[in-house]
């Protein structure tokens, strides 16, 4: 043991530990005791006691394993108790033999290499039987190491909410008795995209916060980019998760420039790109070179992230290559069609061949009705007139989108370019 510091550092380094290990003394409890929900309760047991005994003791040398060890044990008693009682007419002599035959087994099964149950811990915490919500709810939960407080401050709900969400779930993947394995087959590819749609939802709330009073979140963009990093690392062949780490990497570099001193969001094409940051602009586009090699590159994710590398390549934004753009989200409209990705060729091809152009592909896009309260879809209109010096219609496509966000920085940065209108 190392010597006891004070106990609100003590109470900090804990916390830490507690987001890195987390899922770790989760998952091997998680395979032990088939149950996530008890897997949960027992791990948090664990975490109660370095609370109550390391601001006396010191932190061990090792905090993880003490977690791992001590949660052992906590699973070794539970599944103790619970032979008692299933088997509670039963010989007790025959009984507690058989007992001792299954500790040492469950003791060292504990300790078996943790990637596989880190893996089956992704897919159960991101299963399709789980609402969308509480999907991401979950596996920010129990990937992450997030209180139910730091998730419902992130997301601006109730804590209340959050916490039902989560019970919720876990009670779902008990009653469905979803089993703790790594799906085989065709199955594997339909559940793995489930794992990347929550990991991009979350990392896109932080990028660009649907509603409240901050453009950007930034701790679960880095959240995701963290899931993001260890699914790579437990499935590293396959192309799409190189894809997604690609996408979020490149995005995440924009980040110190996509706000000013006083939050306000900065386009694209307005930011400093010396802000930009370098290192995680290379991991982005060493990862997409991973997908390159693993013949992936037609995957959704890696077409986006081939996208964010036309705009990450462009030393200034004049330089953007935007007909190479506008052909990446043809091609993303054929293999994920959506009025979304049609809505963003349309700017690329604006950018591309000019603003009239442009246009013509927005106004096909007007009466479609996935689109309908999308604030995007006025704010793109909104720029093309104005570039056309139709500003008396751009001015009402702006009032219109901001009467639509949620977000106040967006609001306020759309009122502006409305007002701007009438200057032009």
């Amino acid at each position: 043991m190392i010597g006891a510091v004070g106990a609100t550092e003590t109470h900090r380094a804990i916390e830490t530990v507690w987001k890195i290990e987390s899922a770790r003394v989760i998952a091997g409890l998680t395979r032990i005791v088939r149950d996530v929900g008890v897997a949960e309760e027992l791990a948090q047991d664990a975490l109660v006691a370095a609370l109550e005994q390391w601001p006396e003791s010191g932190i061990p040398e090792n905090p993880g394993a003490w977690l791992m060890g001590t949660a052992k044990h906590r699973a070794i008693d539970f599944l103790r108790r619970g032979t008692l009682i299933d088997r509670k007419h039963e010989d007790l002599g025959r009984e507690v033999a058989q007992r001792e035959m299954v500790v040492p087994n469950l003791a060292a099964a504990m300790d078996d290499h943790i990637g596989d149950d880190m893996l089956r811990l992704v897919f159960i915490a991101c299963h399709p039987v789980l609402a969308t919500d509480s999907r991401v709810a979950l596996t920010l939960r129990l990937l992450g190491g997030l209180t139910t407080d730091e998730i419902a401050r992130a997301y601006l709900v109730a804590e209340a909410t959050i916490a039902q969400r989560i019970v919720r779930a876990k009670r779902t993947l008990t009653e469905a008795r979803i089993p703790f394995e790594v799906p085989q087959g065709p199955e594997f590819t339909a559940r793995l995209s489930s794992v990347l749609q929550v990991i991009y939802l979350v990392f896109n709330e932080g990028y660009s916060a649907t509603a409240g009073d901050d453009w950007l979140r930034p701790a679960l963009c880095e959240e995701a980019l963290r899931l993001g990093r260890i699914l790579a690392g437990l499935v590293p062949n396959e192309p799409e998760v190189h894809g997604l780490v690609a996408l979020m990497e490149i995005q995440a570099s924009r980040a110190k420039a996509r706000v000013s001193a006083s939050g306000e969001p900065i386009l694209l094409l307005d930011q400093n790109r010396a802000q930009w940051d370098g290192l995680l602009i290379h991991r982005g586009l060493a990862a997409l070179e991973r997908v390159a090699k693993l013949g992936g590159t037609r995957g959704v994710y890696a077409i986006q992230a081939a996208i964010a590398a036309c705009h990450a390549r462009a030393k200034t934004a004049e330089e953007t290559n935007w007909s190479r753009i506008a052909a990446l989200y043809g091609e993303l409209a054929e293999v994920a069609p959506s009025p979304v990705v049609e809505l963003n060729r349309a700017v690329a091809v604006g950018m591309a061949r000019g603003p009239a152009a442009g246009l013509e592909l927005v106004n096909l896009l007007e009466s479609n009705p996935a689109l309908q309260n999308y604030h995007l879809l006025p704010s793109v209109r909104g720029d093309l007139l104005k570039k056309l010096g139709r500003t008396v219609e751009a001015r009402a496509e702006f009032e219109r989108a901001a009467s639509i966000t949620r977000n106040v920085r967006e609001r306020n940065l759309l009122l502006e370019r409305a007002r701007n209108c009438c200057e032009s």
